[in-house]
């Protein structure tokens, strides 16, 4: 298990569970169909506990560019290796949104709804308005990567050594901080733009609709914003953490 390999795994269980949240929710006939935002932000929360239990051990489960990119800046982690973390999260993406399309296949074949088979894949804007669509991913990308800062494990002090601590891993439960903050962004900020805070889970996944059979435009006039978006987002997050330091 590599940084590449965690990356992909982890970000390919992401888009999974979380598009294919969303198409339980939006695709004709399924046992799902019309159960609401409350589904979706909760499913999304939770694939992003799973994808991060995988992950976590190998790689820190960044499963974003965003996040990636802000603990390079940060110098959290070697701006040698941010190419495999990128790499494996936008393959991982666009591997998680195949086995979408590929699990879903029967309902996007009898849903006629061609904007609701491409948010099962990627994101788009509730009210088109470029500067507040790029302002909702930025806010909420910054939220998220800002936050993700201040996660810390507990810690115990040492008996006998006032200047060590010792400290006491979480196992599964560890990744439990980082889906709630995905909940709350979803419910709060999720509105505007469909949240995508993640350059990796709309790009790989646009890609796929494009290349896959579903008819539909991939509305790539909207895809840079929630690539650049995130990024912007990112990087100021990273700036202001190390700022307040």
């Amino acid at each position: 298990m590599s940084i590449f390999i965690a990356e992909l795994l982890g970000t390919m269980l992401l888009i999974l569970l979380g598009n294919g949240v969303i198409a339980n929710v939006v695709l004709k006939n399924t046992k799902g169909n019309g159960s609401g935002w409350i589904v979706i932000t909760t499913g999304w929360a939770l694939a992003v506990f799973v994808g991060v239990i995988v992950a976590v051990p190998y790689s820190g489960a960044h499963l974003n560019p965003a996040v990636t990119i802000a603990l390079a800046v940060a110098s959290k982690i070697s701006w040698d290796i941010v190419p495999e973390y990128l790499a494996g999260e936008l393959i991982g993406a666009m591997l998680g949104a195949f086995l979408v399309w590929l699990f879903y296949k029967d309902h996007f074949k009898i849903t006629d709804d061609e904007g609701g088979k491409l948010a099962c894949f990627s994101t788009g804007p509730a009210i088109k308005n470029t500067f507040s669509n790029l302002i909702s991913e930025i806010i909420g990308t910054f939220v998220l990567v800002f936050v993700i800062f201040y996660f810390a494990g507990p810690e115990l002090d040492i008996i006998g050594d006032v200047d060590s601590r010792a400290i006491i891993g979480l196992g599964s439960i560890g990744a439990l901080p980082v889906a709630f903050l995905v909940w709350v962004i979803g419910l709060s900020l999720g509105g505007t733009t469909g949240y995508a805070i993640n350059p990796a889970r709309d790009l790989g996944p646009r890609i796929m609709h494009a290349l896959l059979p579903v008819k539909g435009n991939s509305d790539w006039g909207y895809a840079w914003i929630p690539v650049l978006g995130p990024i912007i987002g990112c990087l100021l997050a990273a700036l202001l953490y190390l700022a307040l330091l």
